[in-house]
């Protein structure tokens, strides 16, 4: 029951391509320009085959940022590599296969993108969203370096900037900006527009039995913040503020609608800082 509940975000098979109004990240807005350096991630099997799709962040000309689920297995498949889209969308679906077909000779989404690399997923995550602990954290080496158009990059936070965040300011007044591709609805009508919205919500809890200093939980309710997250949101940045200082990335929600509170695996650990780092120069 636990594992049917903790959804995690990222198994969005890319066979869905539900046209509609553009609802949000969850009752978000359109990105266009605002985060060029946060990217749509295709993961493909060793036979060129599209598994699933995620978000990514740049933190540098080679390194993308995204989540431990998105790099590693799902307990049966394991991505060997990964195509990148940093166009603001939607992005079109061109020529591309389903139902398994390999990519060879496809050109367009998913097949074909603005950069390629090879996914690593943190040595702890063992295909399966273990709770508190999920070490949900990953990245991507690019093949050849790549820029945003407006020249920046994602940044890492200090170690336990949350935690002095919450001491000073109270959680209250801990403002995040989330960012992503992911699914703008699930019911009644599920709408998958490959487009980056973004959306602004507040920081829930960092201390409970889902969090207990390792994920921060969300509010994702439209009436008291604007946005949310939702399958292939994964991976994708919660910065703090309006900065660029990427705090957690997108991990896990409870519900399988998207409805209610989300989760992200922080990044402000040690162990997360310690092994994102061993990436940079």
């Amino acid at each position: 029951m636990l594992r049917r509940v903790l959804a995690s975000l990222a198994a969005l098979a890319l066979l869905v391509t539900v046209a509609g109004p553009a609802g949000a990240i969850q009752f978000g807005r359109p990105d266009g320009n605002g985060h060029p350096y946060v990217g749509l991630v295709v993961f493909h099997n060793s036979n060129h085959v599209p598994l699933w799709r995620c978000t990514g962040t740049l933190l540098s000309e080679t390194v993308v940022l995204s989540a431990g689920h998105c790099t590693g297995t799902d307990g049966t498949t394991a991505p060997r590599y990964a195509v990148l889209y940093f166009d603001a969308g939607p992005i079109p679906n061109g020529n591309y296969p389903f139902n398994g077909t390999p990519c060879t000779g496809y050109t367009g989404y998913p097949c074909t993108g603005d950069a390629t690399g090879t996914p690593h997923p943190n040595p702890g995550w063992n295909g399966a969203l273990t709770i508190p602990n999920t070490h949900d954290v990953g990245v991507i080496v690019l093949d050849r370096p790549y820029t945003a158009t407006n020249g920046h990059f994602g940044a890492l936070p200090r170690e336990g900037m949350l935690d002095t965040l919450a001491r000073q300011r109270g959680l209250q007044d801990v403002t995040v900006t989330i960012v992503g591709y992911g699914v703008q609805s699930e019911k009644p009508t599920l709408i998958s527009i490959k487009q980056r919205f973004v959306a602004n919500a507040k920081i829930v809890s960092l201390k409970s039995a889902l969090t207990d200093g390792f994920n921060v939980r969300l509010s994702s309710n439209p009436g008291v913040v604007s946005g949310g997250t939702c399958f292939g949101d994964s991976g994708g940045p919660i910065f703090y503020n309006n900065t660029n200082i990427i705090v957690a990335v997108n991990s896990f929600v409870l519900n399988l609608n998207c409805k209610g509170s989300g989760y992200g695996f922080r990044v402000d650990t040690h162990a997360s800082l310690q092994f994102i780092g061993g990436f940079l120069d």
